[in-house]
């Protein structure tokens, strides 16, 4: 009788990872290996209450029915055909997703990354082609603190030196204002500018939420300017914060909007360009494309997502929950929380750096059964899928209460 393979332990299993993985992460040392709605569970079948979610890719959960049904009936079918070729499910998912954003045109892709630099690439031969700006002289507004990516042009207009250091020389041809400043803008913008590229909420700055009438003025602003507004939602999109875009929170429809994460559901990468006929128009045959963008798994995955978006049902979650997660916190201010911002299901929330760094506190909720993730210095970030019930939610906000008063 053969033996049964032996299972490894997280030990091992992280252990094992050090010679052969990159070191360009830093995870908490958990090895997930099974998940289910709001719940994973590691080699040893502990099991944990995920509150980060993804970064917002998993805003339906782990493994979501009408999800997963969807990538299956589609496996067993059609996984890839580039787009040398047409599919049967990309004009759909495409007309939907336009539908459910309000505007005309995608252009499908995989990552977020590649969503930012493909709206690069369009804003500057939009800048040509219909602005009329000087041949490689198109400029592009960014705010500090943004967080668009990791790839060489993206960390080109990144003020994380983290991100920066040690990739230079960088791409030109960006502005850096300071977010939430529409005076610094308009200041920054003039007859070379592209595109003003934002976060609507920054989220790897600590969920920064901007002042009301800010993006209403960003809107504004580039309308006046003649320049295109470019709105990333990779994060923020598809009913984190209560509505399908953070955008909706002001009634702003950008020029072009960047979405990822949610859109693969949790299953597959998938990110999209959407924007105006007018812009997306500039691209012809050749001038940009993807082997993977618009693959017809993708394009099933990404459709069952905006059917699921469709129904209202989880922005409403997010916006009532969200009641929840904010008294919560709340109620935490002056007991080891010094500050917090949150929209939706989604928050930032700054620890008292005397009870410890956002790494030990995430550390200590692990310990509790509790997924988050730190960002800069003490804070952590709150973001749990959409499905998570009331009771799970003031579960974790009652681990974090403990952590906080016992230590870490």
């Amino acid at each position: 009788m053969t033996a049964p393979a032996r299972t490894h332990t997280s030990a091992e299993l992280i252990r094992a990872e050090a010679p052969v993985l990159a070191h360009n992460y830093h995870p908490l040392p958990v090895v997930v290996a099974r998940a289910e709605g709001t719940w994973v569970e590691d080699v040893e079948g502990r099991r944990y209450l995920d509150m980060l979610a993804g970064y917002s890719a998993l805003n339906f959960g782990h493994r979501h029915p009408a999800l997963i049904e969807a990538a299956h009936r589609q496996l067993d079918r059609l996984t890839l055909t580039s787009r040398a070729f047409h599919n049967d499910q990309l004009a759909g998912f495409a007309a939907s997703l336009a539908r459910l954003t309000g505007l005309d045109m995608v252009l499908p892709m995989n990552t977020g990354a590649e969503a930012v630099e493909s709206a690069v690439k369009v804003a500057r031969k939009w800048a040509y082609e219909v602005k009329g700006v000087a041949p490689d002289q198109a400029t592009i507004v960014v705010a500090a603190d943004n967080f668009h990516g990791r790839t060489t042009t993206i960390v080109s207009f990144s003020t994380d030196e983290t991100a920066r250091s040690g990739f230079g020389p960088f791409t030109p041809g960006f502005r850096i204002v300071p977010y939430n400043d529409l005076a610094a803008l308009e200041a920054a913008v003039d007859e070379t500018t592209a595109a003003v590229l934002i976060e609507p909420i920054q989220g790897e700055a600590g969920v920064v939420i901007p002042d009301d009438g800010y993006l209403a003025g960003v809107r504004e602003l580039t309308s006046r300017k003649g320049c295109l507004f470019v709105a990333d939602e990779i994060q923020s999109g598809l009913g984190r914060t209560g509505s399908t875009l953070a955008v909706d929170h002001e009634g702003v429809v950008p020029d072009m909007l960047l979405l990822g994460k949610a859109l693969g559901g949790g299953i597959v990468p998938v990110s999209a360009v959407v924007a105006r006929r007018d812009v997306l128009g500039v691209l012809r045959p050749g001038e940009h494309g993807s082997t993977f963008g618009g693959n017809p798994l993708a394009a099933a995955v990404g459709s069952a997502v905006v059917e699921l978006l469709e129904t209202g049902e989880f922005q409403r979650r997010a916006a009532e929950l969200g009641v929840v997660l904010r008294d919560g916190l709340t109620a935490l201010v002056g007991k080891g929380v010094e500050g917090f911002r949150s929209r939706g299901l989604w928050a930032g929330v700054d620890i008292d750096p005397s009870i410890g760094t956002g790494r030990e506190i995430s550390e200590g909720l692990m310990r509790e059964g509790v997924l988050v993730k730190d960002t800069h210095g003490s804070t952590i970030r709150l973001a749990p899928p959409l499905t998570i019930t009331a009771d799970e939610l003031r579960s974790a906000l009652a681990a974090l209460e403990k952590v906080l008063t016992q230590g870490v």
